[in-house]
């Protein structure tokens, strides 16, 4: 272990928690009027109408791809009669169309973004900084679904998951992480950056999700009495 590795897999996770929530409270407290995703749609529409459905449902199943691969042990798919070849073969083929997925949806908000006038003229250096991470993270995220196709006997299951369950219960296993592939390393620290930059961007729209109309009252319209 060097000491920059100690910097980046011990104490760079929890100044990237610290900025990440601390600066969603700055946010929503200091810049409500801007937590909004800046919608482009009144400029292009067709495009949009393929490109963010693509993008949105795709990116939840990579969320719901890490979260499982991250949080749930080897030993508790183990214990329910899933081996670590079926897990890993699931997990290749899902996260892999997931992730694919993903990419096509971001490449043509981008390609929208950047060949509509009106759109492109509405993208802030902001918006710039976001894509490029975001870009760069899911083009890593899906090298390193590709490399997972090459056996292996060090995988993330016994890398990066031991290290991401170690941090949030404040022991993260640095020496876990530096078995990992550099491929999967270089993933880490990318998706620390675009934790660090989420609350100031657009992608806070994530936490105004409008969960409240699939509740709300049905709204009843009655014509007119003549």
């Amino acid at each position: 272990m060097t000491w920059a590795e100690n910097m980046l897999w011990i104490v760079a996770p929890y100044v990237t928690l610290v900025i990440f929530v601390g600066g969603l409270i700055w946010r929503y407290r200091y810049d409500k009027f801007g937590w909004t995703t800046r919608s482009s749609q009144l400029y292009e529409s067709p495009l949009l109408r393929v490109a963010s459905p693509l993008f949105h449902y795709a990116l939840l199943f990579v969320i719901a791809g890490h979260i499982a691969g991250l949080l749930i042990p080897t030993s508790w798919t183990d214990a329910i009669g899933v081996s670590n070849d079926a897990y890993h073969l699931n997990a290749l083929i899902w996260g892999g169309l997931a992730g694919l997925g993903t990419l096509v949806g971001l490449a043509l908000l981008i390609y929208r973004r950047r060949t509509n006038g009106p759109v492109f003229m509405a993208t802030t250096v902001n918006d710039k900084t976001m894509y490029a991470v975001l870009a760069a993270s899911i083009v890593a995220g899906v090298a390193t679904t590709i490399a997972g196709f090459v056996p292996s006997e060090v995988s993330y299951r016994t890398t990066v998951a031991p290290w991401f369950r170690g941090v949030l219960v404040l022991q993260p296993d640095s020496v876990a992480m530096s078995q990992a592939n550099v491929l999967y390393k270089v993933h880490t620290a990318i998706g620390m950056i675009l934790v660090v930059l989420f609350p100031f961007s657009r992608l806070v729209h994530a936490f105004s999700a409008p969960l409240g109309y699939l509740f709300r009252p049905y709204i009843v319209y009655r014509s007119r009495a003549r």
